[in-house]
């Protein structure tokens, strides 16, 4: 599972601490379950889904099926799509000449689709705040270290 917890880590672009806090998670649990010393607990796999709604939670607890639930719900739609579009065909075959084919059908409601995934992934990316640098600092190797932040000289 930790395996599982690493990877939305990283499909996220964060760090360890900055998934601790984006979850609520305490750095020091998080660390123990990375390090092993302890096993992720049914809070953690609460907290981590509240914050990531999209993951499966049958993939984070067990690693079975996908990670995120939308590739299920587009599994489950491109079957609906070809049942319908099949459908479709046999009633339009015994009705009036064919005008177009099933598959320009699927092709359609997969664009569709994809369309949506693709704004959802950009609603994800402006959801997050801006990060800005508050601090800098350079140790020496005697010992000493200089301080520099934004707006101060």
């Amino acid at each position: 599972m930790k395996d599982r917890i690493r990877t939305i880590m990283e499909s996220q672009h964060m760090t360890q601490k900055v998934f601790a806090q984006f979850t609520g998670i305490s750095e020091g649990s998080l660390s123990g379950v990375f390090n092993g010393h302890t096993r992720p607990t049914l809070q953690m796999v609460d907290l981590i889904h509240q914050r990531f709604p999209n993951i499966s939670t049958d993939w984070l607890m067990y690693g079975q099926g996908p990670m995120y639930r939308d590739q299920i719900e587009d599994k489950t739609e491109g079957e609906q799509a070809e049942t319908n579009a099949s459908l479709n065909a046999a009633v339009v075959q015994t009705s009036s000449p064919l005008l177009f084919s099933s598959d320009d059908i699927i092709s359609t409601s997969k664009m569709e689709s994809r369309a949506g995934n693709s704004i959802k992934q950009v609603v994800k990316y402006l959801d997050k705040p801006a990060r800005k640098i508050t601090e800098i600092r350079v140790y020496y190797d005697d010992q000493t270290w200089e301080t520099f932040a934004p707006g101060r000289p």
